[in-house]
């Protein structure tokens, strides 16, 4: 494992994506999805919801890096508004 350089962030950002892939797979498993509509243009099930999710906050930590001299903590609570939007109503 010398090739990355695992810091405590990294680590625990993969982590973090591991335990939520587990758990949206046992949440699957006992209770199947079904396909419905929100405010995203399309039929979603939970998974598709996580997917486009995780999608707008890597677009949104991007943005934040790029655009702005503030803080990336402020993007992550803001990926996490995001994620709960997403997974509740999108």
């Amino acid at each position: 494992m010398n090739w990355m350089a695992w810091t405590v962030p990294t680590a625990s950002f993969f982590t973090t994506i591991v335990l939520i892939l587990i758990a949206m797979t046992v949440w699957e498993l006992k209770s199947p999805s079904i396909e419905r509509k929100g405010f995203l243009p399309l039929l979603t099930t939970r998974g598709d919801r996580l997917f486009i999710g995780l999608l707008g906050s890597a677009y949104i930590h991007l943005a934040f890096v790029g655009f702005t001299s503030m803080a990336v903590w402020i993007a992550t609570i803001i990926s996490l508004l995001w994620m709960g939007i997403v997974m509740r109503w999108g």
